[in-house]
């Protein structure tokens, strides 16, 4: 299981060029690898690519069967441009509220078709085009957190559901707790 998207960040930024950095090495990136990358047609290719094999080892990965879910996060995340650290994926795409569904970036059907994907070289399909529409900017820890729980049985349905509370700004009110007996 990987859970560390802080290697992630790390790598995501190794790759993406920045003229903010304050060192000049650090600027350019790796166009190269995000380039080929993003030409990857399956999650096959993506696997071959040295800077998916990157990403295994700086996630600390020792599974290798966690390689498809890294090829998975390395080919979608090599398609945001800019990270936005402070606004979850989902609500970045929803809507402004639940009874203005018009107003999300994602609209409400495609947003039902990105649910229903559940085979990795599925979601590569997807989450590419919700990159797409989200203008090539999103939270780079969350959409990596998705991509690696999303195709895997037990945490992709969980993982849903977090997204459709966020999605429609609805996020579940906490559990009421019982009123005290203060008849005693």
């Amino acid at each position: 299981m990987i859970r560390t998207p802080q290697g992630v960040i790390g790598w995501w930024r190794g790759l993406v060029p920045d003229q903010s950095r304050p060192n000049p090495s650090e600027r350019a990136g790796d166009r190269a690898a995000l380039a080929r990358l993003r030409r990857c047609a399956s999650l096959a290719e993506a696997m071959q690519e040295p800077a998916t094999i990157a990403l295994f080892r700086q996630c600390g990965a020792t599974d290798e069967k966690d390689l498809v879910a890294i090829a998975l996060a390395a080919a979608v995340l090599a398609h945001v441009r800019r990270d936005r650290p402070g606004e979850r994926l989902a609500r970045q795409i929803g809507p402004d509220s639940p009874d203005k569904p018009e107003t999300a970036t994602l609209k409400p059907l495609r947003f039902r078709r990105l649910l229903e994907a559940s085979e990795p070289e599925e979601c590569l399909i997807v989450f590419r085009r919700l990159v797409a529409l989200a203008g090539g900017e999103a939270n780079v820890a969350d959409l990596s957190r998705a991509l690696f729980d999303w195709p895997d049985l037990h945490r992709g349905p969980e993982t849903k559901r977090r997204w459709i509370f966020t999605y429609w700004n609805a996020e579940p009110a906490p559990p009421a707790t019982p009123a005290k007996d203060t008849a005693a």
